[in-house]
């Protein structure tokens, strides 16, 4: 996608329903990104329901793991060898 936004996430939405089987209902956890607010910007297909994680979170999001693993140890070495050169 060329860009992250409702309309992206709703395309996004789109492809998903059409993966989940004929009769079940998928969850999605999402955290608080403005894209991923459901309303008149997004339209969420019926045989999907999104579950916003609490704010200030970050122990429920694995990605903020890899954040946290990059910052700590490949992210900072790159800015501590940038500053050497």
């Amino acid at each position: 996608m060329p860009a992250v936004n409702s309309e992206a996430m709703a395309e996004h939405l789109r492809e998903i329903s059409t993966q989940v089987a004929p009769g079940a209902h998928a969850v999605l956890v999402l955290d608080g990104a403005g894209w991923h607010q459901a309303g008149e910007r997004l339209p969420v297909p019926d045989n999907i329901s999104l579950l916003a994680l609490p704010p200030y979170s970050p122990e429920l999001n694995p990605v903020e793991n890899i954040w946290q693993f990059l910052r700590g140890n490949f992210l900072t070495r790159i800015m501590h060898e940038g500053r050497r050169a």
